[in-house]
């Protein structure tokens, strides 16, 4: 999954507005060289051009760094490196005095199209992922909760796959604050919701609801299967002490899980992952519940 603080999504912004700047100054370089009949740069004709120009190199530099679980950052790698070895034969056929083809220009042409299309893309999906980004966790924030929701609740109703949907509370979260102060909440709050973001499957999804609840979509799960994935996640918060100030803070959460019903609207769906919270809550904390339509909430699961 790919998520970033607000900050890194600036400085991503930033760093691939930068790249896209150097990818024109190169292009405008090369279409001189080809018109002009100038002398080609070596680097260019180099089997590795794609590593040696100013946008390859913030690409596997920098850019790899941050962007390597991007499911972007594969296509802007092919892309780019199609681009420049297209280039290459360009300049050594110009090089040779014969002339380009009208084949031979189009595959270039298309390739960097390729790329201007992924690398604009991507700034776009970086751009509108800080829009709704929470800016303490660096995950999802409510205002794009009810819209990702709606999309996979017209899978269910198509019969695509079964989803769920969990509401999770850190417990006992005021004493926190109040024992450690604010600041070591805020850690606590930062160190849960990384936790379950690197344990969640690529494609599910976690928002930050409000104070120190989140919300979970699990795509392709019924609630038994939820269940189990939140179960997980439960018991290794709970072995997860949070550092801060030298000291170690104990944290535990408890899930509430509704599944997202083809007969059921996806607001009435997270009410009933929040009734399912409110028994785990209620049973002792540290645990999860299901709700099920016909009885209410039920099947508590302790540690």
């Amino acid at each position: 999954m790919f998520t970033r603080t607000p900050a890194e999504l600036q400085v991503l912004i930033s760093n691939v507005d930068q790249a896209i700047y150097n990818h024109d100054q190169w292009y405008d370089a090369l279409i001189a060289t080809l018109i002009c009949h100038l002398p080609y740069d070596e680097h260019d004709v180099h089997e590795e051009s794609f590593r040696r120009c100013r946008f390859g190199q913030w690409l596997y530099g920098e850019g790899q760094r941050l962007l390597h679980d991007h499911a972007s950052y594969a296509s802007i790698e092919s892309e780019h490196r199609r681009m420049h070895q297209l280039a290459a034969r360009l300049l050594l056929t110009a090089a040779e005095g014969a002339p380009i083809g009208v084949q031979e220009y189009e595959l270039f042409t298309s390739a960097l199209k390729g790329l201007r299309l992924e690398a604009s893309t991507l700034k776009s999906e970086l751009e509108d992922l800080l829009s709704h980004v929470d800016p303490l966790t660096g995950v999802n924030g409510r205002t794009i909760l009810l819209t990702v929701l709606r999309e996979l609740h017209a899978l269910v109703k198509r019969k695509v796959m079964p989803c769920s949907v969990v509401m999770m509370d850190l417990d006992h979260f005021k004493a926190i604050n109040d024992t450690y102060g604010h600041q070591a909440g805020d850690r606590v709050l930062i160190a849960a919701a990384r936790y379950v973001v690197e344990h969640l499957r690529p494609y599910d999804k976690i928002f930050r609801y409000g104070g120190e609840e989140f919300v979970l979509t699990l795509q392709n799960a019924n609630s038994e299967a939820a269940l189990g994935t939140v179960n997980h996640l439960r018991e290794g918060l709970a072995k997860m002490p949070v550092h801060y100030n030298e000291m170690l803070i104990g944290v535990t959460a408890s899930f509430g899980v509704a599944p997202l019903a083809p007969g059921d609207t996806v607001e009435q769906s997270l009410d009933h992952a929040d009734q399912a919270l409110y028994a785990a809550k209620s049973g002792g904390r540290n645990r999860a519940e299901i709700w099920k339509a016909t009885v209410g909430p039920v099947g508590p699961t302790a540690p």
